[in-house]
């Protein structure tokens, strides 16, 4: 028995060094081929990565969803802006190439590097912020706890309230937890990019994915292990996270205005776009029939207008 015990554990010991050293060649592999376009900023003692388009005129602050980064918005609605207006694209605590200080998984710590960032960057200035799904929760608590930043938001397919259970995807709960969660994530990049770039179509329904979008967005980033925990650490803390937020939208009295895929498959419309719409006193829905939870990338034309609206 003594002897079977043994085996398995050098088995199992083998098989997770092997899973560490393949981590390391393909963080090493996914870095060189996704290097940091931006400019670094220390926010806290820790580093902001934000990629900058457009030179000058009104600011433009963008902040990127769950399992995303920066490069997000950059073939999409930077490049409808950046001739007029000053396009700031943030990677959050954790993702990208942004450092992850204590406590990144309340909204309130990923609201203060993005707050930091755009003080360092644009001082004195109020900016438009954008936000995408989990980075329009991030959005709402910007301009809630620095409203001296924040002209008005725009809000893409956004993640605004406690949505009650279910539909938490089981590898981020096994990520997440502190002993098994860093095993575990040894293993994403090993199966992570496959499945990644079969699923892509799933986020983008009804509509298919642009051509090269896994490569344009840097997606693979997100399979190294420290990335891909704290991925499932924001995702995990949400809920509560809204829930604690959720009261205090009838604070924000910038214009909103907020673009709905009707066919959105990743969050219900209804429940988060219904909710909100009736908090604040200046907000706008735009319902988008034919759209699902990317809307920057099926609207972005009209995107880009609506933040054109506020920032002018």
């Amino acid at each position: 028995m003594k002897l079977i015990l043994t085996g398995i554990f050098i088995l199992a010991l083998a098989g997770g060094l092997g899973a560490c050293v393949s981590s390391a060649i393909y963080t090493d592999r996914v870095e060189e081929a996704y290097p940091p376009i931006g400019r670094q900023v220390e926010v806290n003692g820790v580093p902001v990565h934000v990629i900058e388009a457009g030179q000058s005129g009104p600011v433009v602050f963008m902040i990127h969803g769950a399992s995303a980064n920066a490069r997000e918005f950059t073939t999409t609605l930077a490049p409808h802006l950046d001739r007029d207006h000053r396009v700031l694209m943030a990677d959050r605590p954790g993702h990208g190439y942004s450092g992850r200080p204590p406590h990144s998984e309340e909204l309130g710590v990923q609201a203060a590097q993005m707050a930091g960032a755009l003080k360092v960057l644009a001082p004195g200035e109020k900016a438009v912020v954008v936000g995408h799904s989990f980075g329009g929760a991030v959005a709402l608590r910007l301009a809630l706890d620095y409203p001296e930043l924040v002209k008005g938001l725009v809000l893409l397919a956004p993640v605004t309230h406690d949505w009650g259970g279910g539909g938490e995807t089981w590898y981020n709960q096994v990520a997440g937890p502190p002993i098994i969660g860093p095993i575990f994530s040894q293993l994403a990049p090993l199966v992570g990019p496959s499945a990644a770039k079969s699923g892509i179509d799933g986020v983008f329904s009804p509509n298919e994915a642009p051509e090269g979008y896994y490569e344009n967005s840097g997606l693979g980033l997100l399979f190294r292990p420290p990335e891909f925990r704290a991925n499932a650490d924001d995702v995990n803390a949400l809920r509560p996270e809204l829930a604690a937020q959720q009261g205090r939208y009838p604070e924000i009295k910038v214009p909103v205005i907020l673009f709905s895929g009707a066919q959105d498959s990743v969050i219900n419309p209804t429940l988060h776009a219904g909710k909100i719409k009736s908090q604040i006193e200046d907000f706008t829905l735009v319902p988008l029939a034919d759209s699902g939870h990317m809307p920057h990338h099926d609207h972005g034309a009209e995107v880009a207008d609506a933040i054109r609206k506020l920032a002018d």
